[in-house]
């Protein structure tokens, strides 16, 4: 296998990583500077404040994307990975 194909499917593959995971990355960051903000204006600092509602709305979202996630994961297997252990 030449170098050039073996960078070029990492490259495919860290950005298909970072495609698939950023529906729920963001959906963490907005909540957890909601939270914090929340926590600063009343100064309530409760770990299960954060925690709670932060897993339940990544999970949500987890539940609302797990087709495209699927269907990427499979596109680039049977697109890029495949072939490419097929051709030798």
């Amino acid at each position: 296998m030449d170098e050039l194909i073996l960078f070029d499917m990492m490259r495919q593959a860290l950005l298909l990583a970072v495609r698939i995971s950023a529906p729920m990355l963001a959906v963490a960051l907005v909540v957890g500077v909601a939270i914090g903000l929340f926590q600063a204006l009343t100064s309530v600092q409760e770990m299960t404040i954060t925690f709670v509602p932060k897993v339940g709305l990544m999970l949500a979202v987890f539940w609302v994307t797990m087709s495209f996630m699927t269907t990427a994961l499979s596109d680039f297997y049977t697109g890029q990975i495949i072939p490419l252990i097929a051709g030798g």
